[in-house]
């Protein structure tokens, strides 16, 4: 139990930190060939790896535990940026708006932010959940992964950049985005199974859990 407790930790913690990382990083964008990506997506698949191996491990239920505590967290961690941001400062202090330009987004963008990700991860978990005895492990990581990702992307990238770019700028702009988190999953795979196999060798299994999904 105290192993089970302390991998349940650490994939919480990974979970939380990635989460906030990739808001901090949401609006800024970059160019990869003739593509513009958010330049959330060096850190946010990590969220779906995760999420990945949260619920084959511990269940549907424990992971949207994880996707609702990382859920709180960012609400906690905007909050703690708006009032750092309104603190007097000192005079010779020349930073101040160069904090604020990094950690002060539209309220716009943390809507899209926040409902983006919850409905992709739960959705990515009740997926990977539901074929759990029906498929393999690469099968359920990888269309779980692009569900949830690609409602991601659709809900943010919509949300987000509405009105500041061409609507099949968006458009290619969603499906990259979705195609590369996808993509980053696939490469990393090996990393996700050997940390899923040796977990279970640990606990001698999966852990069931009671109740439906």
């Amino acid at each position: 139990m105290k192993n089970q407790n302390n991998l349940y930790a650490i994939l919480t913690g990974v979970f939380c930190a990635s989460l906030i990382i990739s808001n901090i990083l949401a609006f800024k964008t970059f160019c990869l060939g003739n593509v513009v990506l958010p330049a959330a997506v060096i850190v946010f698949p990590i969220v779906y790896i995760v999420n990945d191996t949260m619920t084959e491990i511990f269940g549907y239920k424990k992971a949207r535990m994880t996707i609702l505590t990382a859920f709180a967290m960012n609400v906690i961690a905007v909050f703690a940026y708006k009032v750092a941001i309104t603190l007097p400062y000192p005079i010779y202090f020349t930073g101040q708006e160069a904090f604020a330009e990094v950690l002060s987004n539209s309220l716009r963008v943390l809507v899209a932010s926040m409902l983006a990700y919850i409905v992709g991860s739960l959705a990515n978990a009740k997926i990977m959940a539901r074929m759990k005895n029906n498929s393999r492990l690469m099968t359920r990581c990888v269309l779980s992964t692009l569900c949830g990702e690609g409602l991601d992307a659709l809900i943010f990238i919509s949300i987000a950049f509405y009105g500041t770019m061409p609507i099949a700028s968006l458009t290619i702009m969603i499906i990259s985005q979705a195609i590369f988190k996808t993509v980053y999953e696939i490469i990393v795979f090996p990393i996700t199974r050997s940390i899923i196999n040796k977990s279970k060798k640990i606990y001698g299994g999966v852990i069931v859990e009671s109740g439906n999904l």
